[in-house]
């Protein structure tokens, strides 16, 4: 990240903190699920099986990643277009980008 980019959140805090335990207790959860899926494949359990916990884990980190897509959004991002210039279409540009990653 550039200079540019990050002041447009140095001078608060990030959006995602006021949902920050939420945030953490879904990351723990999806940490469970991947332990979950290291034990099945140990104890050689049924390959569908593990295909449903794998899946149960993608969607709990798509939903962080989801959050803090929409944190980002309607806190960085909406302070780079506030502020215009070169620190709004880096910031867009941006998100873009991280949108397009999620979608792959």
């Amino acid at each position: 990240m550039s200079e540019a980019t990050d002041a447009a959140c140095e001078h608060h805090t990030h959006g995602y903190i006021e949902h920050k335990d939420e945030l953490l207790k879904r990351l723990r959860r999806a940490e469970g699920q991947v332990r979950g899926v290291h034990r099945m494949v140990e104890n050689d359990d049924y390959c569908i099986d593990i295909l449903t916990q794998v899946s149960a884990a993608t969607k709990a980190l798509e939903r962080v990643a989801l959050a803090l897509l929409d944190d980002h959004l309607a806190h960085c991002v909406a302070s780079a277009a506030a502020e215009g210039g070169e620190v709004a279409s880096e910031k867009l540009h941006e998100a873009s980008a991280a949108i397009a990653r999620l979608v792959r």
